[in-house]
């Protein structure tokens, strides 16, 4: 054997996927193929995949959706990909359709992962890709170039609160959003790191500290102590109303945002449709600790409309691979996967969402045809 065919050998990541309902199977389908073809050319690493089907279907037929172990199954993983969940389905032997309500499926399976794991940092980068258009006038690539830092373990997503005489016309609901010194203080430096790695360092802060007093009010005081510590980052805050408007007249202000659970879900979505489509959103559920996997999904749901169609979007699902691989240590791959998604996206090879006429195969064979004319350059 010559020199030249000798292969170094490779760093093998063991990833299991859950690719959840509807669109969620279709999209990880897609994502796995890109995987293994980046895994072939890089030649730097390997992909062992494992599925957990972990879907409502499985729940309407056994009633839970990840067994008592599951966690601790996740545990044994270096990362976790996640498709979609919550989907109506029907199972012939359970009878007429029922729905699975979605407070079900999201404290039933992504919660619990993300609460159980460390997976205290949601990070959702957003731009104006090449090839998409975004609704905003004049927006293009470079225009809006965001990174929405999330923080995923508490506030409004806490799950304190409870229901009394809920079967009454006087019944009461309560929803607590708990915000502590440790959590707000950990998410304020994680954006403050990610706003001074990135060209422009700022940062802005969202709340909505003029009406709600407490928790709000906190962010606030703690985002003033530790602004401090990072003198080479630019900052400013905003009311999460005010802030919608803002990204949507004013894109080029931003570049690092840091918001609550909820706000930061909602503004996310926004950013999304401003890049145009949230078919293309990924999302990073990051433990920064590295004791536990850290969990990657495209920010869209499950869209039984379309699940199945083979017309679903697979962009979101190729970035949120990326930012896996990137998470993994291996930053030139993922850069290069970024590249081959725009340049299919710049080539016009574009599923409806985005005014193209491609479905999900299509442009899944495209990027992995681009992979290989990127990163074997």
């Amino acid at each position: 054997m010559s020199p030249s065919t000798i292969r170094t050998k490779s760093r093998v990541f063991k990833i299991v996927t859950i690719p959840g309902d509807g669109i969620g199977v279709d999209i990880t389908e897609a994502a796995v193929a890109v995987l293994q073809k980046l895994a072939v050319v890089s030649g730097t690493f390997e992909f062992e995949f494992t599925e957990k089907d972990w879907s409502s279907k499985k729940y309407q037929e056994r009633g839970y959706y990840m067994p008592e172990d599951g966690l601790d199954q996740l545990k044994k993983f270096d990362a976790i990909y996640f498709g979609a969940v919550g989907w109506p389905v029907r199972i012939a032997d359970l009878g007429p359709r029922t729905d699975v309500p979605d407070h079900i499926s999201l404290w039933g399976l992504i919660l619990p992962i993300r609460n159980a794991l460390g997976q205290y940092v949601n990070v959702r980068p957003t731009r104006v890709l090449r090839g998409i258009t975004s609704p905003l006038k004049d927006c293009g690539p470079g225009d809006l170039d965001w990174v929405i830092v999330r923080e995923n373990s508490e506030g409004e997503y806490a799950g304190h609160g409870g229901t009394t005489h809920g079967a009454f016309s006087h019944a009461v609901a309560t929803e607590v959003s708990i915000f502590t010194r440790v959590g707000i203080e950990r998410i304020f430096r994680f954006a403050f790191e990610t706003a001074r790695s990135r060209p422009r360092k700022k940062l802005t802060m969202v709340t909505k500290s003029n009406a709600q007093r407490h928790g709000m009010v906190l962010w606030d005081k703690i985002f003033t102590e530790i602004t401090k510590e990072y003198p080479d980052v630019e900052t400013d805050k905003m009311l999460v109303d005010a802030m919608t408007v803002r990204m949507t007249l004013h894109p080029k202000t931003l570049d690092t945002i840091v918001a609550t659970n909820l706000h930061a879900d909602i503004l996310s979505d926004l950013a999304a449709a401003l890049s145009g489509s949230i078919g293309i959103a990924p999302s990073s559920n990051l433990d920064p600790m590295r004791e536990f996997p850290s969990m990657f999904e495209p920010i869209h749901g499950s869209a039984p409309d379309i699940a199945g169609k083979g017309i679903a979007n697979p962009i979101g699902a190729f970035w949120s691979a990326a930012e896996m691989v990137r998470w993994l240590g291996f930053t030139e791959a993922a850069d290069g996967l970024m590249a081959a998604i725009e340049n299919v996206t710049e080539a016009g090879i574009k599923t409806k969402d985005l005014a193209g006429a491609s479905d999900t195969q299509t442009v899944t064979e495209a990027v992995c045809k681009e992979i290989e004319k990127v990163l074997q350059k």
